[in-house]
């Protein structure tokens, strides 16, 4: 049970605070808790003020209906707003909420100290949400570059010389192979007489020279 005892510091309407904590009992759902409770007050009649709630979970809006017989709530959580701000006024406060999708929720007549002591227990919950997504997007990312196994690129240089020396071998016997081969078509055709000596010789040397 909640104790109403600590919503009245700030001259917070006693009935109205007790009417709505006995409500709001019955709303809050595991690990929940009210932080802070404002009350308006209105310049003429305040027979049916409305209240705002701030809890670790969500934001509260308490309007009395049916003459005072029955209580509305609605409730918006952490995850759907964008921030909240008040601007002080003559006749106290106007609290206002900003939601993520939506209209702005704007309650006035809220007296100027609670109203205060509202925006702060608000924001406050509000930044350690924002931090706590912050947070998981966080362990998402570490958690996605872990799960990315990228293979070694394994060059000869990592290999055992004996490796090293099975990879390389096989480029330069194609590269012998090949250059003998020409070099000993070019023989045979100078053998035969088929080409001058200086066009042996100089042929030769382009061969020599493309290695």
């Amino acid at each position: 049970m909640i104790s109403i005892d600590r919503f009245l510091s700030d001259e917070q309407d006693p009935k109205a605070v007790e009417k709505v904590i006995g409500k709001l009992n019955d709303l809050l759902t595991s690990g929940e808790e009210i932080l802070y409770l404002a009350v308006q007050k209105k310049p003429a009649v305040n027979l049916l003020p409305d209240s705002i709630a701030i809890s670790n979970k969500r934001i509260f809006y308490c309007e009395p209906g049916n003459l005072g017989l029955t209580m509305n709530f609605k409730d918006i959580s952490w995850k759907n707003i964008k921030e909240v701000s008040f601007k002080e006024e003559f006749f106290g406060s106007k609290f206002i909420c900003v939601p993520q999708h939506g209209e702005n929720i704007v309650t006035e007549f809220i007296p100027k100290t609670q109203a205060r002591k509202l925006h702060q227990a608000a924001n406050e919950q509000l930044e350690q949400y924002k931090e706590m997504i912050r947070q998981q997007q966080l362990e998402e990312n570490r958690a996605s570059a872990a799960s990315v196994n990228v293979p070694p690129i394994q060059t000869i240089i990592d290999l055992p010389i004996e490796e090293a020396e099975v990879i390389q071998q096989p480029i330069i016997e194609d590269v012998e192979d090949e250059t003998t081969l020409k070099l000993r078509k070019l023989k045979t055709l100078y053998d035969k007489q088929l080409i001058t000596k200086e066009e042996y010789e100089s042929k030769k040397a382009n061969i020599l020279d493309s290695l």
